[in-house]
């Protein structure tokens, strides 16, 4: 055990440099999220799976807080209403679950972030076009392939092949980010 233990935080201490590297687009995603919550519009965050539960860690952070008391900021995952999801995906498929959800939701000026460890998952893509429909800013937050990263107006891309690592440099953007809103927003 204790082998795989220090092959994983070897393989994330691998993973950390081009995160690193990175750190002028994270900025420009703060900077993005942050001018459209001090402009009164709203973050929506989708996902599947692991990348479900990024989504839902992120919206949680902005709406009660990281770490400073401030007021709540509207920011919505879109992986939590269980009667709407199964629903679209009974109605339509699963590939329009999220991209309903930003039809309904989405405004002009909003800011969709979607995560996507592939970069391929369908109904994340569909999410990201139906958010450009509606002329809202779409940020991806990927692995190192796939198409999302090309359909958004900026992306994190995570160059590591596994996706354990990328997963984990997902929720330290996540941490970030809102530290970073916390404090202009604070």
């Amino acid at each position: 055990m204790k082998t795989e233990i220090l092959k994983a935080v070897e393989g994330l201490s691998r993973a950390l440099p081009a995160f690193a590297s990175q750190a002028e687009t994270v900025e420009k995603i703060a900077l993005e999220l942050l001018n459209a919550l001090k402009n009164g519009h709203k973050i929506l965050v989708c996902g599947n799976g692991g990348s479900a539960a990024e989504s839902q860690h992120m919206a949680a952070e902005i709406v009660g807080r990281f770490r400073r008391n401030r007021r709540a900021l509207p920011a919505l995952a879109l992986t939590t209403d269980t009667s709407v999801i199964t629903s679209v995906a009974n109605d339509y498929s699963f590939e329009e679950i999220f991209s309903r959800q930003v039809e309904a939701l989405g405004e002009e000026g909003d800011v969709l972030v979607a995560f996507s460890t592939s970069g391929g998952s369908r109904n994340v893509l569909k999410a990201a076009e139906a958010a450009a429909r509606k002329k809202m800013k779409v940020v991806g937050v990927t692995g190192p392939g796939g198409e999302l990263a090309d359909k958004c107006s900026l992306a994190l891309k995570v160059a590591d092949p596994a996706t354990p690592r990328i997963q984990e440099i997902h929720l330290l953007f996540v941490h970030i980010v809102c530290e970073l809103l916390e404090k202009e927003l604070a």
